[in-house]
């Protein structure tokens, strides 16, 4: 019986309160973003293609519900740091990016229920900075084009407590750069897949 307790306390919480995203609310979600990039490239120099190992940051969006079930979500992040490396050279570049991102979502489920799983349909901007040539580009000049494509997302929100819900959601962007470099200009696709779990606040 009192391992039960615990279990009948949650279920006393969650019965009482709903997660509310009404028309007109306001809400606001933080946590850690983790992005994996699912990379091809052309080859470089007969040494395969470049490849980037992932990261994880900070990651905020901030929603506004037009109605109750389509909301319009703005996604920014600290910035994320990829090591870029071939199988012949090893690691070659690193290189920061910023991924603004903005979403038109479609919640189901009442407006009041504890639990909103919704879709997400939208643009990404992603930005390229402080690149650095690596190890066979040492003290070159490496440079990223800006890229401009579609994102596309599946979340969850469950409620917890009067205005707080915890978030989990996957993300797809469509990522296409150009690298330049003293060796060549290399057509990369990044396309990552991102995880998001953070807590979110309904003002």
């Amino acid at each position: 019986m009192k391992a039960l307790l615990p279990i009948a306390l949650v279920s006393a919480l969650c019965s009482s309160v709903a997660l509310a995203h009404n028309a007109g609310d306001v809400f606001a979600r933080a946590g850690l973003a983790v992005v994996m990039p699912n990379e091809s490239s052309d080859d470089v120099l007969n040494k395969g293609e470049l490849e980037l190992d992932s990261d994880t940051q900070v990651g905020v969006t901030l929603t506004y519900m037009l109605t109750d079930q389509f909301g319009v979500e703005l996604l920014a992040a600290s910035p994320f740091t990829h090591k870029v490396s071939t199988k012949g050279l090893g690691e070659v570049a690193e290189v920061s990016h910023l991924p603004p991102s903005l979403m038109a979502q479609y919640y189901f489920g009442q407006a009041n229920s504890k639990i909103r799983p919704y879709i997400g349909a939208g643009l990404n901007y992603t930005i390229f900075f402080d690149e650095k040539g690596k190890g066979a580009l040492a003290g070159t000049d490496v440079s990223l084009d800006n890229s401009f494509g579609l994102a596309a997302q599946v979340g969850v929100d469950v409620n917890f407590a009067e205005n707080w819900f915890a978030n989990a959601s996957l993300w797809y962007m469509d990522i296409n750069t150009d690298v330049h470099t003293t060796v060549g200009t290399f057509n990369a696709d990044i396309d990552p897949i991102t995880f998001m779990a953070s807590v979110g606040y309904t003002f």
